[in-house]
């Protein structure tokens, strides 16, 4: 009993903490940002000394692999995934059968639909829950990590990184107007390390 108030508490906590970090970022400005960034230096910074500055990309690649795993691990067992999968398979065979009646113009059938619809919305509601929760769940460390680079690449002269097709790149020069090459690697190393776990721990799979 103790045991699932503690779980129940400390989830409402994460909870709690993920969905203000989110709204911080983006309603609080640059400040909040740099305060945050400020204060994961205390973990991240003994990294970027050991590694070496100039291995930058490595810290941002280790950083992806975190927070793919973590994200990984959280989607896994926070998502019902037959429920989402079941959804997607049902509003594909409505729509589907709905355009079916519309094009032969039978409105009884449309009708009947519409109120199945409105039964679907419910599963659809549920889906967008368990899928907005891992969010602030993973927020709590994934942003922290993310504002702790920005931070520390604006005081910071960040290494270079050889990308494919067009070469050595400073990882802070912008790749596509305020985005830099190191957002960019970031998460290119994020989405490639997210694909093999997530293929490992069976996450998914819609």
């Amino acid at each position: 009993m103790v045991t699932e108030q503690f779980k129940k508490k400390l989830d409402q906590f994460l909870l709690a903490f993920g969905i203000s970090l989110m709204v911080g970022i983006m309603i609080l400005g640059q400040d909040f940002r740099d305060s945050l960034g400020s204060a994961m230096s205390v973990i991240m910074d003994p990294v970027v000394t050991i590694l070496g500055a100039s291995n930058f990309h490595i810290v941002l690649f280790i950083m992806a692999s975190i927070t793919a795993l973590y994200a990984s691990l959280i989607q896994k067992y926070t998502i019902d995934w037959d429920l989402m999968r079941n959804t997607q398979e049902k509003m594909k065979g409505f729509q589907k059968e709905f355009r079916e009646a519309q094009l032969s113009n039978n409105t009884a059938l449309m009708k009947k639909m519409e109120e199945e619809r409105k039964g679907m919305m419910d599963d659809q509601m549920e889906m967008s829950k368990q899928q907005f929760k891992p969010m602030a769940y993973i927020s709590v460390i994934s942003l922290p990590l993310f504002m702790w680079a920005y931070h520390y690449i604006k005081g910071h002269e960040a290494a270079s990184l050889v990308f494919p097709f067009w070469g050595e790149q400073i990882l802070t020069d912008p790749l596509i107007g305020p985005f830099q090459h190191w957002i960019f690697w970031y998460f290119i190393a994020s989405l490639a390390v997210s694909q093999l776990i997530r293929k490992a721990l069976d996450v998914g799979g819609v």
